[in-house]
């Protein structure tokens, strides 16, 4: 569903990203690891067709994101790492829009709203503005919004942010029974914990995947005498500290 070859992205002089190569399975749940500023956010972006890459192969769903951008975003689902639906609108209202912006028409337009109200619990915050909601709402309805059009792959940018643990617990809930639905899922995020809920995942820093694996295999390189059952927090700092990237990733 998604690959990724020999990928780089430059500003100018500043390189972003350094031959980034991933595959990632249809169903699977994957988590994009890494402190801020290590090309995460960067990486989502071209992968939606927001960022061109400045080298490099990129399909999703099987369409070359080089040459056929929009017809690879009428398959993906995408939300933020900000909350970016219109505050001045109601919930009502944005799904309202996103339904259309969609290309949803008639009978599956209103089925699909009435679904996103009521998957995500917000029919009684349907006429409230959006800007007033508290955050765990906000990021429900950036989430319903984002799977309005039923998309087959779902990007989700540091979408549990500051969000307390038992909306997380929630969100990771949905997270999986659309994994089982067949929809497959990419998450970045810099808690070390959500990696556990994944299927694999690929550790970012300095713009460079320094290692792909499930969370077990990624634990497992940095155990040590010292360490027999190292966390997450541990196989992270272990890699850093092994490409000498620690500075570049902070």
């Amino acid at each position: 569903m998604v690959r990724l070859a020999g990928v780089h992205k430059a500003y100018g002089e500043r390189r972003v990203l350094r031959g980034l190569d991933l595959l990632v399975r249809r169903g699977e749940r994957w988590c994009v690891l890494g402190a801020n500023g290590a090309g995460k956010s960067t990486t989502f972006r071209m992968l939606c067709g927001l960022l061109p890459a400045s080298a490099g192969s990129l399909q999703v769903a099987g369409v070359d994101l080089r040459r056929a951008a929009s017809a690879a975003r009428a398959r993906v689902g995408y939300m933020s790492q900000k909350f970016s639906l219109y505050g001045n609108l109601s919930v009502r209202q944005n799904v309202t829009f996103f339904a259309g912006a969609y290309g949803l028409r008639g009978g599956r337009r209103a089925a699909r709203q009435a679904w996103a109200l009521g998957e995500f619990d917000l029919d009684a915050e349907a006429d409230a503005e959006s800007s007033d909601l508290p955050l765990g709402f906000k990021q429900r309805l950036a989430m319903a919004c984002s799977l309005m059009h039923e998309p087959e792959i779902l990007f989700l940018d540091e979408p549990t942010s500051g969000v307390d643990p038992i909306a997380r617990r929630a969100f990771w809930r949905r997270i999986g029974a659309l994994a089982r639905r067949g929809v497959t899922i990419m998450v970045t995020t810099h808690f070390m914990e959500e990696a556990e809920y994944c299927d694999r995942l690929a550790i970012m820093a300095a713009g460079e995947i320094l290692a792909v694996g499930a969370p077990a295999e990624i634990k497992a390189r940095a155990r040590a005498a010292g360490a027999p059952e190292p966390t997450m927090e541990d196989a992270f700092i272990h890699l850093i500290q092994g490409t000498g990237a620690a500075g570049a990733a902070a």
